[in-house]
């Protein structure tokens, strides 16, 4: 599988739809997935605004739980890169990146707490 670098600074804002989530790996066990070095790998995912197209979301992997980032919060994503996936009739692209940062507070009017 061939890794594509992404610019982010051209995906314009990116804020962050759903907070991080651990991965699972196996969902009979709530087994969490591991990267190579044995880190927890997390979701998060972030809305894309492009010079005032249509928003897209994308999930992003990370390995680590990235700290402080709560829903409707501009972040900001280091290291991010695409990778093309087929399996059978399936087929698609999943992000990766090495960080995700909160930039600021979070989007006014989202509630804090659970």
């Amino acid at each position: 599988m061939q890794s594509i670098p992404v610019d982010t600074a051209r995906l314009g804002v990116l804020r962050c739809a759903i907070a991080p989530e651990a991965k699972i790996s196996n969902s009979e066990t709530q087994e969490v997935k591991k990267d190579r070095d044995g880190n927890p790998v997390f979701t998060v995912a972030v809305t894309v605004r492009q010079d005032r197209r249509r928003i897209s979301v994308i999930e992003i992997a990370v390995a680590g739980e990235p700290k402080g980032i709560e829903e409707g919060q501009i972040v900001k994503v280091t290291g991010l890169v695409a990778f093309a996936w087929s399996m059978g009739d399936r087929h698609g692209i999943s992000f990766r990146a090495d960080a995700i940062t909160p930039i600021g507070a979070p989007a006014a009017g989202k509630a804090g707490g659970a």
